[in-house]
Protein backbone atom coordinates (compact mmCIF):
# COMPACT_ATOMS: atom_id res chain seq x y z
CA UNK A 1 0.00 0.00 0.00
CA UNK A 2 1.41 3.11 -0.57
CA UNK A 3 1.02 5.81 1.74
CA UNK A 4 1.75 9.68 1.26
CA UNK A 5 4.96 11.01 2.03
CA UNK A 6 6.50 14.37 3.17
CA UNK A 7 9.04 15.88 1.01
CA UNK A 8 10.35 19.08 3.11
CA UNK A 9 10.10 20.87 -0.28
CA UNK A 10 6.83 22.35 -0.52
CA UNK A 11 7.62 26.39 -0.14
CA UNK A 12 4.44 27.40 1.46
CA UNK A 13 4.20 24.73 4.42
CA UNK A 14 8.20 25.27 5.07
CA UNK A 15 7.33 29.21 5.33
CA UNK A 16 4.45 28.77 8.06
CA UNK A 17 5.62 29.76 11.54
CA UNK A 18 4.19 28.21 14.57
CA UNK A 19 2.24 25.32 12.96
CA UNK A 20 -0.39 23.84 15.83
CA UNK A 21 0.25 20.27 16.65
CA UNK A 22 -2.87 17.69 16.72
CA UNK A 23 -1.71 14.37 17.82
CA UNK A 24 -2.02 11.26 16.24
CA UNK A 25 -4.57 8.60 17.31
CA UNK A 26 -3.17 6.42 19.68
CA UNK A 27 -6.54 5.15 21.39
CA UNK A 28 -9.70 3.32 19.65
CA UNK A 29 -12.69 5.07 19.19
CA UNK A 30 -16.18 5.67 17.96
CA UNK A 31 -17.44 8.50 15.38
CA UNK A 32 -20.52 9.08 14.05
CA UNK A 33 -18.60 10.11 10.70
CA UNK A 34 -14.98 10.18 9.80
CA UNK A 35 -13.62 11.82 7.20
CA UNK A 36 -9.97 10.92 5.62
CA UNK A 37 -8.04 13.25 3.92
CA UNK A 38 -7.68 16.87 5.39
CA UNK A 39 -7.39 19.10 2.28
CA UNK A 40 -10.12 21.06 0.87
CA UNK A 41 -12.80 18.28 0.51
CA UNK A 42 -12.06 17.05 4.22
CA UNK A 43 -11.77 20.65 5.85
CA UNK A 44 -14.76 21.84 4.07
CA UNK A 45 -16.93 17.84 4.98
CA UNK A 46 -15.91 17.97 8.30
CA UNK A 47 -16.91 22.10 9.02
CA UNK A 48 -20.11 21.11 7.40
CA UNK A 49 -20.82 18.13 8.79
CA UNK A 50 -20.22 19.82 12.86
CA UNK A 51 -22.84 22.45 11.35
CA UNK A 52 -25.38 20.11 10.28
CA UNK A 53 -24.88 17.42 13.25
CA UNK A 54 -23.98 19.42 16.42
CA UNK A 55 -24.80 16.85 18.14
CA UNK A 56 -23.01 14.34 16.70
CA UNK A 57 -18.64 13.75 17.24
CA UNK A 58 -16.67 13.53 14.18
CA UNK A 59 -13.18 12.77 13.07
CA UNK A 60 -11.57 14.44 10.51
CA UNK A 61 -7.97 12.12 9.96
CA UNK A 62 -4.87 13.03 7.76
CA UNK A 63 -1.88 11.07 6.54
CA UNK A 64 0.47 13.67 6.98
CA UNK A 65 0.34 17.15 8.88
CA UNK A 66 -2.75 19.23 6.95
CA UNK A 67 -1.24 21.63 4.41
CA UNK A 68 1.51 19.27 3.36
CA UNK A 69 -0.63 17.53 1.10
CA UNK A 70 -1.94 18.36 -2.71
CA UNK A 71 -4.17 21.12 -1.00
CA UNK A 72 -1.45 23.00 0.01
CA UNK A 73 0.89 22.45 -2.91
CA UNK A 74 -1.37 24.86 -5.79
CA UNK A 75 -0.17 27.51 -6.96
CA UNK A 76 -2.67 29.87 -4.68
CA UNK A 77 -5.47 30.46 -7.02
CA UNK A 78 -9.62 30.29 -5.65
CA UNK A 79 -10.95 30.24 -9.69
CA UNK A 80 -14.68 31.05 -9.47
CA UNK A 81 -15.41 30.19 -13.27
CA UNK A 82 -15.11 26.84 -15.10
CA UNK A 83 -11.75 26.16 -15.61
CA UNK A 84 -10.43 24.59 -18.95
CA UNK A 85 -11.77 21.12 -20.54
CA UNK A 86 -15.22 22.45 -18.39
CA UNK A 87 -15.46 26.47 -20.04
CA UNK A 88 -14.51 24.36 -22.79
CA UNK A 89 -16.55 21.69 -23.30
CA UNK A 90 -19.34 22.18 -21.10
CA UNK A 91 -23.04 23.03 -22.04
CA UNK A 92 -23.96 26.85 -20.87
CA UNK A 93 -26.19 25.23 -18.10
CA UNK A 94 -23.54 23.60 -16.71
CA UNK A 95 -21.36 26.26 -16.80
CA UNK A 96 -23.82 28.30 -14.96
CA UNK A 97 -24.08 25.76 -12.12
CA UNK A 98 -20.18 25.31 -12.15
CA UNK A 99 -20.09 28.98 -11.16
CA UNK A 100 -22.51 29.18 -8.66
CA UNK A 101 -20.98 25.90 -7.12
CA UNK A 102 -17.67 27.86 -7.12
CA UNK A 103 -18.56 31.44 -5.69
CA UNK A 104 -20.44 29.38 -3.31
CA UNK A 105 -17.19 28.26 -2.08
CA UNK A 106 -15.52 31.49 -2.41
CA UNK A 107 -18.01 32.78 -0.09
CA UNK A 108 -17.34 29.99 2.58
CA UNK A 109 -14.06 30.78 2.59
CA UNK A 110 -14.42 34.34 3.14
CA UNK A 111 -16.69 33.68 6.01
CA UNK A 112 -14.51 31.56 7.98
CA UNK A 113 -11.20 33.78 6.71
CA UNK A 114 -13.27 36.89 8.18
CA UNK A 115 -14.53 35.22 11.15
CA UNK A 116 -11.46 33.79 12.62
CA UNK A 117 -9.35 36.36 11.04
CA UNK A 118 -6.89 33.40 9.30
CA UNK A 119 -4.25 34.96 7.86
CA UNK A 120 -3.22 33.61 4.54
CA UNK A 121 -2.65 36.51 2.07
CA UNK A 122 -6.20 35.84 1.00
CA UNK A 123 -7.11 38.62 -1.80
CA UNK A 124 -9.42 39.74 -4.39
CA UNK A 125 -6.54 39.54 -6.84
CA UNK A 126 -8.95 37.77 -9.36
CA UNK A 127 -7.02 35.53 -12.31
CA UNK A 128 -5.14 36.74 -15.47
CA UNK A 129 -4.66 34.55 -18.66
CA UNK A 130 -1.74 35.18 -20.73
CA UNK A 131 -0.15 34.17 -24.22
CA UNK A 132 3.28 34.28 -25.13
CA UNK A 133 3.01 33.19 -28.93
CA UNK A 134 0.96 32.86 -31.53
CA UNK A 135 -0.11 29.46 -30.47
CA UNK A 136 -0.97 31.05 -26.89
CA UNK A 137 -3.00 34.11 -28.43
CA UNK A 138 -4.98 31.59 -30.45
CA UNK A 139 -6.04 29.56 -27.02
CA UNK A 140 -6.28 32.97 -25.34
CA UNK A 141 -8.81 34.52 -28.07
CA UNK A 142 -10.78 31.09 -27.87
CA UNK A 143 -11.25 31.70 -24.16
CA UNK A 144 -12.44 35.16 -25.22
CA UNK A 145 -14.93 33.99 -27.17
CA UNK A 146 -16.47 31.31 -24.46
CA UNK A 147 -16.20 34.12 -21.80
CA UNK A 148 -18.54 36.40 -23.83
CA UNK A 149 -21.00 33.80 -24.17
CA UNK A 150 -21.60 33.73 -21.16
CA UNK A 151 -21.37 37.51 -20.54
CA UNK A 152 -18.44 37.18 -18.02
CA UNK A 153 -16.69 39.94 -16.98
CA UNK A 154 -12.82 41.18 -17.93
CA UNK A 155 -10.30 42.90 -19.30
CA UNK A 156 -7.78 42.44 -22.25
CA UNK A 157 -4.69 44.00 -21.11
CA UNK A 158 -2.45 46.40 -23.85
CA UNK A 159 1.78 45.87 -23.05
CA UNK A 160 2.04 48.79 -21.12
CA UNK A 161 -0.71 47.01 -18.47
CA UNK A 162 0.95 44.11 -18.87
CA UNK A 163 4.08 45.84 -18.23
CA UNK A 164 2.61 47.26 -15.31
CA UNK A 165 1.54 44.29 -13.32
CA UNK A 166 3.83 41.72 -14.64
CA UNK A 167 7.23 43.36 -14.70
CA UNK A 168 8.21 41.98 -17.78
CA UNK A 169 7.10 42.53 -21.47
CA UNK A 170 7.26 39.06 -22.16
CA UNK A 171 3.86 38.48 -22.82
CA UNK A 172 1.72 39.30 -26.09
CA UNK A 173 -1.56 38.88 -24.52
CA UNK A 174 -3.33 38.79 -21.52
CA UNK A 175 -6.88 38.98 -20.10
CA UNK A 176 -7.76 39.70 -16.33
CA UNK A 177 -11.04 38.34 -14.73
CA UNK A 178 -12.52 39.77 -11.69
CA UNK A 179 -13.80 36.75 -9.40
CA UNK A 180 -10.86 34.69 -8.41
CA UNK A 181 -8.89 34.74 -5.35
CA UNK A 182 -5.45 34.54 -4.27
CA UNK A 183 -4.58 33.16 -1.45
CA UNK A 184 -1.29 30.80 0.59
CA UNK A 185 -2.51 27.39 0.02
CA UNK A 186 -0.95 26.01 3.58
CA UNK A 187 -1.46 28.65 5.31
CA UNK A 188 -5.62 28.24 4.45
CA UNK A 189 -5.44 24.81 5.44
CA UNK A 190 -3.75 25.46 8.83
CA UNK A 191 -6.45 28.11 9.92
CA UNK A 192 -9.24 26.21 8.58
CA UNK A 193 -7.69 23.06 10.70
CA UNK A 194 -7.06 25.40 13.69
CA UNK A 195 -10.75 26.46 13.61
CA UNK A 196 -12.85 23.15 13.32
CA UNK A 197 -16.13 23.43 15.62
CA UNK A 198 -15.85 21.90 18.83
CA UNK A 199 -17.64 18.59 17.64
CA UNK A 200 -14.83 17.50 14.95
CA UNK A 201 -11.44 15.85 16.60
CA UNK A 202 -8.53 16.40 14.58
CA UNK A 203 -5.93 13.88 14.06
CA UNK A 204 -2.43 14.09 11.81
CA UNK A 205 -0.13 11.81 10.78
CA UNK A 206 -2.21 8.93 11.28
CA UNK A 207 -2.75 7.12 7.87
CA UNK A 208 -5.56 4.94 7.51
CA UNK A 209 -4.39 1.68 5.73
CA UNK A 210 -7.58 -0.42 5.80
CA UNK A 211 -11.58 -0.10 6.10
CA UNK A 212 -13.53 -3.14 6.91
CA UNK A 213 -17.60 -2.78 7.04
CA UNK A 214 -19.17 -4.07 10.46
CA UNK A 215 -22.48 -4.50 11.41
CA UNK A 216 -24.68 -1.24 10.62
CA UNK A 217 -21.04 0.91 9.93
CA UNK A 218 -17.64 0.26 9.77
CA UNK A 219 -14.39 -0.06 10.90
CA UNK A 220 -11.29 1.74 10.03
CA UNK A 221 -7.68 0.55 10.47
CA UNK A 222 -4.74 3.05 11.21
CA UNK A 223 -0.70 2.35 10.29
CA UNK A 224 -0.22 1.67 14.49
CA UNK A 225 -3.35 -0.96 14.28
CA UNK A 226 -5.51 1.45 16.47
CA UNK A 227 -9.16 1.35 15.29
CA UNK A 228 -12.16 3.69 14.65
CA UNK A 229 -15.77 2.81 14.26
CA UNK A 230 -18.61 4.73 12.38
CA UNK A 231 -21.50 4.98 10.62
CA UNK A 232 -20.04 6.72 7.40
CA UNK A 233 -17.01 7.43 5.83
CA UNK A 234 -16.07 10.18 3.57
CA UNK A 235 -13.18 9.68 0.95
CA UNK A 236 -11.66 13.08 0.65
CA UNK A 237 -8.33 11.41 0.21
CA UNK A 238 -8.07 12.35 -3.67
CA UNK A 239 -5.22 10.09 -5.46
CA UNK A 240 -4.97 7.66 -2.93
CA UNK A 241 -8.48 6.80 -3.10
CA UNK A 242 -7.59 3.79 -4.58
CA UNK A 243 -5.24 2.82 -2.11
CA UNK A 244 -8.22 2.57 0.07
CA UNK A 245 -10.54 0.34 -2.56
CA UNK A 246 -12.47 2.46 -4.09
CA UNK A 247 -12.29 4.28 -7.73
CA UNK A 248 -9.73 1.43 -8.95
CA UNK A 249 -8.72 2.46 -12.81
CA UNK A 250 -10.49 5.30 -12.52
CA UNK A 251 -8.04 8.26 -11.67
CA UNK A 252 -5.24 9.41 -13.52
CA UNK A 253 -3.24 10.67 -10.58
CA UNK A 254 -0.80 13.99 -12.34
CA UNK A 255 2.09 16.21 -10.82
CA UNK A 256 3.43 19.23 -11.69
CA UNK A 257 5.75 21.11 -10.25
CA UNK A 258 6.68 24.62 -8.68
CA UNK A 259 9.46 26.85 -7.65
CA UNK A 260 9.50 30.11 -5.43
CA UNK A 261 11.95 32.46 -5.05
CA UNK A 262 13.26 34.51 -2.00
CA UNK A 263 11.35 37.67 -1.33
CA UNK A 264 12.50 40.45 -3.77
CA UNK A 265 14.24 43.04 -2.01
CA UNK A 266 13.02 46.99 -1.40
CA UNK A 267 15.82 47.35 -4.92
CA UNK A 268 14.62 44.32 -6.73
CA UNK A 269 11.29 45.55 -6.87
CA UNK A 270 12.37 48.95 -8.47
CA UNK A 271 13.97 46.77 -11.25
CA UNK A 272 11.34 44.29 -11.31
CA UNK A 273 8.98 47.45 -11.60
CA UNK A 274 5.79 45.60 -11.19
CA UNK A 275 3.02 44.55 -8.80
CA UNK A 276 2.64 42.79 -6.22
CA UNK A 277 -0.45 39.88 -5.46
CA UNK A 278 -1.15 38.47 -9.15
CA UNK A 279 -1.18 35.20 -10.42
CA UNK A 280 -0.92 34.22 -14.04
CA UNK A 281 -2.32 30.83 -15.45
CA UNK A 282 -1.11 30.13 -19.08
CA UNK A 283 -4.10 30.24 -22.14
CA UNK A 284 -2.16 27.00 -23.50
CA UNK A 285 -3.25 24.42 -21.35
CA UNK A 286 0.64 22.85 -20.65
CA UNK A 287 2.22 26.26 -20.64
CA UNK A 288 3.68 27.79 -17.20
CA UNK A 289 2.05 29.77 -14.25
CA UNK A 290 3.35 32.27 -12.79
CA UNK A 291 2.29 33.63 -9.52
CA UNK A 292 3.71 36.94 -7.68
CA UNK A 293 2.91 36.86 -3.81
CA UNK A 294 1.91 39.35 -1.08
CA UNK A 295 5.43 39.04 0.36
CA UNK A 296 7.23 39.54 -3.27
CA UNK A 297 8.22 35.90 -3.64
CA UNK A 298 8.17 34.89 -7.99
CA UNK A 299 6.44 31.44 -8.72
CA UNK A 300 7.06 29.86 -11.60
CA UNK A 301 4.80 26.43 -12.20
CA UNK A 302 5.32 24.19 -15.61
CA UNK A 303 6.15 20.26 -16.39
CA UNK A 304 4.14 17.31 -15.72
CA UNK A 305 4.74 13.53 -14.79
CA UNK A 306 2.29 10.60 -14.85
CA UNK A 307 2.49 10.08 -10.91
CA UNK A 308 2.22 6.47 -10.60
CA UNK A 309 3.76 6.34 -7.19
CA UNK A 310 1.78 9.29 -6.03
CA UNK A 311 4.40 10.90 -4.29
CA UNK A 312 7.02 13.29 -4.98
CA UNK A 313 10.53 11.82 -5.99
CA UNK A 314 13.19 13.55 -4.99
CA UNK A 315 15.64 12.73 -7.42
CA UNK A 316 13.61 14.95 -10.03
CA UNK A 317 13.43 17.92 -8.60
CA UNK A 318 17.06 19.28 -9.91
CA UNK A 319 15.75 18.62 -13.32
CA UNK A 320 12.54 20.60 -12.66
CA UNK A 321 14.53 23.31 -11.05
CA UNK A 322 16.58 23.77 -14.33
CA UNK A 323 13.44 24.00 -15.64
CA UNK A 324 11.98 26.55 -13.96
CA UNK A 325 14.74 28.63 -13.64
CA UNK A 326 14.74 28.82 -17.88
CA UNK A 327 11.15 29.82 -17.65
CA UNK A 328 11.86 32.77 -14.96
CA UNK A 329 15.34 34.03 -16.40
CA UNK A 330 13.20 34.56 -20.19
CA UNK A 331 10.72 36.55 -18.34
CA UNK A 332 12.73 37.75 -15.62
CA UNK A 333 16.30 38.81 -17.11
CA UNK A 334 16.76 41.43 -14.99
CA UNK A 335 16.13 39.48 -11.79
CA UNK A 336 18.99 36.52 -12.44
CA UNK A 337 20.37 37.42 -8.63
CA UNK A 338 17.23 36.46 -7.12
CA UNK A 339 17.53 33.02 -6.71
CA UNK A 340 14.85 29.64 -5.76
CA UNK A 341 14.50 28.70 -2.42
CA UNK A 342 12.24 25.96 -2.77
CA UNK A 343 11.66 23.47 -5.37
CA UNK A 344 8.12 20.86 -5.21
CA UNK A 345 5.65 18.81 -6.94
CA UNK A 346 1.97 18.22 -6.43
CA UNK A 347 -0.18 16.00 -7.64
CA UNK A 348 -3.83 15.87 -8.77
CA UNK A 349 -7.01 13.70 -10.05
CA UNK A 350 -7.80 13.67 -13.47
CA UNK A 351 -9.66 11.37 -15.24
CA UNK A 352 -10.10 10.39 -18.67
CA UNK A 353 -13.08 11.45 -19.84
CA UNK A 354 -12.72 14.66 -17.60
CA UNK A 355 -15.53 13.68 -15.59
CA UNK A 356 -15.75 14.40 -11.82
CA UNK A 357 -16.90 12.01 -9.14
CA UNK A 358 -19.32 13.07 -6.28
CA UNK A 359 -21.23 11.16 -4.25
CA UNK A 360 -21.28 7.84 -2.55
CA UNK A 361 -19.21 5.12 -4.20
CA UNK A 362 -21.25 2.23 -1.90
CA UNK A 363 -23.57 2.18 0.77
CA UNK A 364 -22.07 4.78 3.41
CA UNK A 365 -19.34 5.87 1.89
CA UNK A 366 -19.01 8.54 -0.01
CA UNK A 367 -16.21 10.22 -2.07
CA UNK A 368 -15.08 13.23 -4.30
CA UNK A 369 -11.81 12.96 -6.44
CA UNK A 370 -10.91 13.56 -10.18
CA UNK A 371 -10.66 17.04 -9.41
CA UNK A 372 -9.12 17.96 -13.02
CA UNK A 373 -6.47 20.07 -10.91
CA UNK A 374 -9.05 22.70 -9.63
CA UNK A 375 -9.41 21.78 -6.64
CA UNK A 376 -9.50 24.70 -4.34
CA UNK A 377 -13.41 26.01 -5.49
CA UNK A 378 -14.27 22.42 -6.46
CA UNK A 379 -12.48 20.26 -3.59
CA UNK A 380 -14.28 22.72 -0.70
CA UNK A 381 -17.42 23.37 -2.42
CA UNK A 382 -17.93 18.88 -2.96
CA UNK A 383 -16.43 18.75 0.64
CA UNK A 384 -19.68 20.98 1.92
CA UNK A 385 -22.17 19.13 -0.29
CA UNK A 386 -21.01 15.12 1.05
CA UNK A 387 -21.34 16.66 4.22
CA UNK A 388 -25.18 17.94 3.12
CA UNK A 389 -25.88 13.68 1.55
CA UNK A 390 -24.75 12.61 4.72
CA UNK A 391 -26.75 14.83 7.00
CA UNK A 392 -29.78 14.19 4.13
CA UNK A 393 -30.11 18.05 4.13
CA UNK A 394 -31.32 18.99 0.17
CA UNK A 395 -30.53 22.23 -1.87
CA UNK A 396 -30.02 23.78 -5.22
CA UNK A 397 -26.44 23.85 -4.89
CA UNK A 398 -26.41 19.81 -3.48
CA UNK A 399 -28.42 19.31 -7.13
CA UNK A 400 -26.15 21.60 -9.29
CA UNK A 401 -23.00 19.34 -7.52
CA UNK A 402 -24.86 15.95 -8.44
CA UNK A 403 -25.76 17.79 -11.89
CA UNK A 404 -22.17 18.63 -12.90
CA UNK A 405 -20.35 15.39 -11.68
CA UNK A 406 -20.03 12.10 -13.26
CA UNK A 407 -18.48 8.98 -13.94
CA UNK A 408 -14.76 8.55 -14.88
CA UNK A 409 -14.13 6.43 -17.22
CA UNK A 410 -11.95 2.77 -17.01
CA UNK A 411 -8.05 3.54 -17.45
CA UNK A 412 -5.86 1.07 -18.99
CA UNK A 413 -3.38 -0.97 -16.98
CA UNK A 414 -0.76 0.49 -15.09
CA UNK A 415 1.49 -1.04 -17.55
CA UNK A 416 0.46 0.34 -20.63
CA UNK A 417 -0.02 3.81 -18.79
CA UNK A 418 3.42 4.25 -17.77
CA UNK A 419 4.24 4.11 -21.34
CA UNK A 420 1.54 6.27 -22.64
CA UNK A 421 0.63 8.95 -20.17
CA UNK A 422 4.27 10.33 -20.59
CA UNK A 423 4.68 10.28 -23.93
CA UNK A 424 1.35 12.18 -24.65
CA UNK A 425 2.73 14.95 -22.05
CA UNK A 426 6.40 15.12 -23.62
CA UNK A 427 4.02 15.40 -27.13
CA UNK A 428 1.89 18.23 -25.26
CA UNK A 429 5.20 19.92 -24.01
CA UNK A 430 7.03 20.15 -27.49
CA UNK A 431 3.96 20.95 -28.91
CA UNK A 432 3.26 24.41 -26.45
CA UNK A 433 7.25 25.04 -26.12
CA UNK A 434 6.57 28.53 -26.90
CA UNK A 435 4.56 29.06 -24.15
CA UNK A 436 6.72 27.31 -21.43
Amino acid sequence: MILPQYDNQCGWYELLNNVSCFSPLEDNAQFNTVVIGGGFVGNAAARRLAENMPDESFLLIDALKIGQGASGRNSGFVIDQPHKRDLELGSKEQKEKIIRLNRAAIDYFETQIDKYSIDCQWSKGGKYQAAVGARGEKHLNHYEQLLQQGNETYHRLSSAEMQNVFGTDYYNAAIFTPGGMLMQPAALMRGLADTMPDNVTVVEQTPIIEIKRINDGFELTAHNGVKVSCKQIILATNIFTPELGYMRNRILPVMTFASMTRPLTDAEMVVYGGQTDWGITPADHAGTTVRMTQDRRLIIRNSYRYAHDYNTPSQLLPKMHKRHWEGFVVRYPHLTEVKFEYTWGGASGLSSNFETFFGEVEDGVYASCCDQSVGAARGTISGMMLADMVAGKKSALLQDMIEVSGNPSWLPPKVFLRIGVPLRMQMARFASRSEL
